[in-house]
């Protein structure tokens, strides 16, 4: 047994409630193709998030690109590099160029002020990034993209369960996509699903999900296989119904950090608006290299002595990385505040495998390297 603490260590549910539905899978020999438990999926999340379509997939990555194969992007589209690589490779893979834009230091999501700079004749879309959890300025974003008659769509893949202005994330622009890969907040082992009040768009995503099928023998559309399975959709379903505890044990760990690491110098702890729900599965601090004994790098690399697996998000930037290096060499003199906060940031254990003795013992260590 690992008995190291890491980053996105799976939040699992209860073990009996998953098995069961495991079971009935089997019984009924029904295991993918849009069955019972991938539609109880969907119609549970649409409750939650008030949307009038989920459309489930096998993974976030697939339905970042369906969704933006579905919307009709081509050219450019302009998204932050301060990402995972997947929200960039996903249009990369179909042939069409990341734009990338800086963030705003506050909040670490895309800066609406760059992204009106970077628009072009061959700007297609605005694809946002709810970092953390944390929404973007889904208004400054939207208002941009009516004026220049833009869809917009969002990554969300941090931000399952949490709201925006009274209203949950998977609401705002065309359409969002979910991530339930098993270090998420909650886990399909492999999964992703995009919400969307669009009839249309919806039911062009069905049919590309599954190869274009429109009943039997009847391909009326581009698709290709990018279904979600019966037994990742009843590990969703397991990890649904253990939701509030999952919360209450993030925001249990998160407080936990917050009375732990306060007051040390040259660190900063991101901020939840405890005015909107939120999913707290993101601990996250910003060393300030000026007022620490030590900087980021050095301090990840003494806690990975310790065997605290804690990471660097999003080092170095989706623009550092291939094939954007190559492609964009000089992308990284417009994203000054991405290279200074990918520098900075490190994102600390939490989730149920995680305990309050096991924090006070990672604070410990962290004041013990930056006095």
């Amino acid at each position: 047994m690992d008995t190291k603490l890491h980053v996105g260590r799976p939040n699992l549910g209860d073990r009996d409630s998953f098995l069961r539905r495991v079971n009935e899978a089997l019984d009924s020999r029904w295991l993918t193709n849009n069955g019972p438990f991938t539609r109880e999926f969907e119609n549970a999340i649409s409750d939650m998030i008030g949307v009038r379509h989920v459309v489930a997939m096998c993974n976030a990555t697939v339905a970042l690109e369906i969704a933006s194969r579905a919307l009709g992007f081509t050219g450019e589209v302009i998204v932050p590099s301060y990402t995972f690589v997947a929200t960039a490779h996903a249009l990369q893979w179909q042939g069409i160029t990341p734009v990338f834009a800086d963030i705003d230091p506050l909040t670490h999501n895309i800066d609406p002020k760059r992204i009106e700079e970077l628009i072009t004749p061959r700007t297609t879309g605005i694809l946002g990034v709810h970092v953390w959890g944390r929404p973007c300025d889904t208004e400054a974003i939207e208002s941009i993209a009516r004026r220049h008659n833009l869809p917009v769509m969002y990554d969300a893949a941090h931000a399952f369960a949490c709201s925006h202005e009274g209203r949950m994330i998977g609401a705002f622009g065309s359409c969002e996509i979910f991530s339930f890969h098993g270090t998420k907040f909650i886990n399909s082992f492999e999964g992703g699903a995009v919400t969307t009040d669009n009839d249309e768009l919806a039911e062009k995503m069905r049919l590309m999900r599954n190869f274009g099928f429109s009943g039997f023998d009847n391909v009326i559309h581009l698709g290709v296989n990018g279904k979600m399975n019966e037994i990742c959709a009843a590990m969703g379903l397991t990890n649904l119904e253990a939701i509030e505890e999952i919360v209450s044990v993030n925001r249990r760990n998160y407080e936990s950090y917050r009375s732990g690491l306060e007051g040390l110098p040259g660190i900063s702890l991101i901020a939840y608006d405890p005015s909107q729900r939120n999913n707290y599965q993101y601990v996250v601090i910003e060393i300030e290299p000026d007022q620490s004994r030590h900087n980021r790098d050095e301090v990840i690399a003494a806690l990975h002595e310790k065997d605290v697996i804690a990471r660097k998000y999003f080092w170095p930037g989706c623009h550092r990385m291939e094939p954007y290096r190559a492609s964009q060499p000089e992308a990284w003199r417009n994203l000054p505040e991405t290279e200074r906060i990918a520098a900075r940031l490190i994102v600390l254990p939490t989730g149920q495998s995680v305990d309050e003795k096991a924090i006070g013992w990672i604070c410990k260590l962290i004041a013990d390297l930056v006095r």
